[in-house]
């Protein structure tokens, strides 16, 4: 007779490990206790040393299949004789934390929902050890119901009876519950409810209605995604004119025959415990063309919510649309709203009905979003079925720190000794409503990872509402260059800890001279940075509205290279003869105008000189079409040998000038477009190859929100590996400022483990 203690690490709670153990001890006879312990599983194992390797084996090689394990240790110890196996009370305890993310319905519990003999039959909350809600019901840990939002509806006896039935699928499930004792649903604010509620609900949607819908993580916008008139109204009330919205499919089926499913990796993580939007090239469908206007892609995924299957498919006799849009339901930049007092606050004027429940939401989630690249997913936005799941580093980093991430897009990270812990996603911080949600999650999750930090890192930039959230944290704050803090979080996303060439191009960065930087080339170490090279600098001229009017960077770039610059911009239509003369006065007198290296702004006047997109309705507008119209080509155009006085600046204004002379030649739009990729990512190529003969270093880092842009990844890791050299870039964690919070927390890290020291 032997008795071992297990620790099991990993996501470990909310999976459903406890049961699992508990089943494969009676397996192999064992005798003894399962507890979590908060940063771990705490396992007793008594019995003969065979029966304990059998155990051992069946823990390492037949986990829960929603679990990770990264390690197990064993130590035998003295104890006393066990009687039998039981699942024991939950106790807190200090160490590594990890906290599950939601899970998407399993296909068991799906089948048992439209299944007329089971008990929950049709019921919206159906959920077992291996799937539903976990981070967005969770209060506190360890995870069990009474640190949820599903401690207010007790179990029925049906339901404790399974709970506390080793055999059962819903032994320990801590959000187990049925059409007697679970949550509700009902129409907001009416006195419909239940079954009557869904009908309606989905009557509505026949009809061409617009009904915001309670879900995991948030509420959701859905209407008739096949009806153009429909989704126009939503366009109208949301004030959206063209940014695509997201679908959602009653099925595979629906997924093909709308999306070109490239491979089985695509597949699998469509129908997988995770069930992110996934980026997929359209087909002519019957998908409105308002959905995804002039787009080549669109985002889709399956229901991963009971309550959204039911939408799909009920016992009402409605003929249901076979895809919804199911967009968040906030206003442009806001966080997703959540609650009720939200929802007749934000929500009334864009909808026709409002379905709920009463299952508190104690985090927000959002949809995460995933590109493909190279047969890989590409993470764009990473949220439900991700966060916050940890990245984890060999460095043995100690102590706490958060790092509180962007303006836009954002997310926050805190850094636990070695694993840091990206935040689900918040939004644009311009909005304060996004900025409450900031303050409010981040004293949630710093609470659940039981951390004090000692120090909060952000931008530079002195305005942010990032930086200023940062500053009244009341701990020390330090600031971080943004563009480096883009390479820290694709070196930490790839445990990198050695010198790299950074290549950082995005929108716009608070430089350290007091200029906009975007397209820059760094040599980059975890202790700082120096600043190697640039796109050529261009004025950005009329402040906020730069960013939004790319006809505004291609007419000061045209002034700067042009003696006949009001000619060129009326034989482009750039604007009216009015707007440019403006324009020229402000340029010459540097009016309202500051020196710029941005990447997206260069990408938004290269859009703007091919009658792309003047003018943008949403973030990436004008660079995401001028990469679709790059897809296009037909001909690629010879590069060019470059020249510039200066080997630290990319003459990208030189590409411009090119751009536009062959524009007024009338050459083919899309073979431009594909020229202006090309030799942009032949630029990059060459000045990283110039850095890496001077230091010596052969590893280039590639980050920032302009590879977002697959077309440009793809150029420039291609031609810095056909000169030899190693890229690491991101993955899962999203290249665009959603990292950017990695970045500035392993930085902050660094600086804890320096000044320790």
């Amino acid at each position: 007779m032997t008795t071992e203690c297990l620790r099991v690490f990993g996501i470990v709670q909310g999976v459903g490990f406890r049961p699992t153990v508990a089943r494969h001890a009676s397996t192999c006879q064992i005798k003894g206790t399962v507890s979590n312990k908060g940063p771990y599983v705490e396992i007793y194992a008594q019995g003969s040393e065979e029966q304990v390797a059998h155990f051992k084996e069946l823990l390492e090689k037949k986990p829960p299949q929603r679990s990770t394990i990264l390690k197990i240790t064993s130590q035998k110890v003295i104890a006393p004789i066990f009687e039998d196996f039981q699942i024991i009370q939950s106790e807190k305890t200090k160490g590594e934390i990890f906290i599950s993310p939601d899970i998407a319905t399993c296909e068991t519990c799906r089948k048992e929902l439209y299944d007329p003999s089971n008990r929950r039959y049709l019921h919206p909350f159906i959920n077992c050890t291996s799937c539903g809600p976990r981070l967005t019901i969770l209060e506190g840990l360890p995870y069990d119901r009474e640190r949820t939002s599903m401690k207010e509806f007790p179990m029925c006896p049906a339901c404790e009876k399974e709970y506390h039935d080793p055999v059962s699928r819903r032994y320990d499930a801590q959000p187990v519950c049925c059409n007697d004792c679970g949550p509700e649903v009902y129409l907001l604010d009416e006195d419909i409810k239940g079954h009557e509620a869904i009908s309606r609900v989905r009557q509505l949607l026949h009809d061409g209605k617009i009904v915001a819908v309670k879900g995991i993580g948030g509420y959701h916008l859905a209407v008739d995604a096949t009806n153009e008139e429909a989704v126009r109204r939503l366009r109208e009330r949301k004030h959206r004119p063209f940014k695509p919205f997201a679908v959602m499919a009653k099925d595979m089926a629906v997924v093909e025959r709308e999306c070109m499913v490239e491979n089985e990796i695509v597949r699998d993580l469509l129908t997988g415990h995770q069930k992110p939007i996934i980026l997929l090239p359209k087909k002519a469908g019957h998908i409105a063309n308002s959905v995804a206007p002039d787009n080549p892609k669109i985002g889709i995924m399956l229901p991963y919510a009971p309550l959204q299957m039911l939408l799909f498919d009920y016992d009402d006799g409605i003929k249901m649309p076979d895809v919804l849009v199911m967009t968040s339901a906030n206003d442009s930049g806001a966080p997703i709203t959540r609650d009720e007092e939200g929802a007749r606050k934000e929500l009334v004027g864009l909808c026709d009905a409002i379905l709920s429940h009463n299952r508190k939401i104690r985090v927000r989630c959002d949809d995460s979003v995933v590109d493909f690249y190279q047969g890989e997913p590409y993470m764009i936005r990473r949220s439900r079925g991700y966060a916050p799941l940890p990245i984890m580093t060999t460095h043995p980093y100690q102590g706490h720190v958060i790092g509180i991430g962007g303006e836009l897009k954002n997310t926050f990270c805190i850094g636990r000794d070695n694993l840091f812990y990206p935040s689900a996603y918040i939004g644009d911080l311009g909005d304060i409503r996004s900025v409450e949600a900031l303050k409010e999650s981040l004293k949630l999750m710093s609470s659940l990872l039981e951390v004090e930090p000692q120090i909060v890192c952000h931008d530079l930039h002195p305005r942010y509402n990032a930086t200023m959230v940062a500053k009244e944290m009341g701990i020390r704050s330090v600031g971080i260059q943004h563009h480096y803090a883009h390479i820290l979080s694709c070196m930490a996303e790839n445990d990198w800890h050695d010198q790299v060439i950074g290549v950082s191009f995005d929108g716009t960065g608070y430089g350290l001279d007091g200029s906009i930087w975007g397209g820059e080339i760094l040599v980059c170490d975890l202790d700082g940075f120096k600043r190697e090279a640039s796109i050529a600098p261009f004025l950005q001229i009329g402040g906020d509205l730069s960013a939004k009017e790319g006809w505004r960077i291609a007419a000061s770039m045209i002034y700067d290279l042009f003696e006949d610059g009001e000619d060129v911009i009326a034989q482009l239509a750039l604007c009216d003869k009015q707007n440019a003369h403006v324009l020229k006065v402000m340029h010459d007198k540097q009016l309202n105008a500051i020196k710029s290296t941005s990447a997206g702004r260069l990408f938004d006047g290269v859009s703007a000189i091919l009658n792309l997109t003047l003018t943008s309705s949403f973030e990436g507008e004008a660079a995401t079409r001028l990469q679709y119209e790059a897809a296009k080509a037909q001909h690629v155009i010879k590069t060019k040998n470059w020249t510039s006085s200066q080997s630290n600046i990319l003459p990208t204004n030189q590409l411009v000038k090119d751009i536009v002379e062959r524009r007024l030649r009338h050459e083919n739009v899309a073979d431009l477009a594909y020229y202006f990729h090309q030799e942009l990512a032949h630029m990059i190529v060459e000045s990283v190859s110039r850095v890496h003969q001077e230091t010596g270093i052969e590893t280039v880092a590639l980050s920032g929100g302009v590879f977002q842009n697959t077309l440009l990844l793809e150029l420039c890791e291609k031609g810095l590996k056909e000169k030899n050299l190693q890229v690491i870039r991101h993955h899962l964690i999203p290249p665009n400022d959603g990292g950017l919070c990695v970045g500035q927390a392993l930085y902050a890290s660094r600086l804890f483990e320096k000044e320790k020291r």
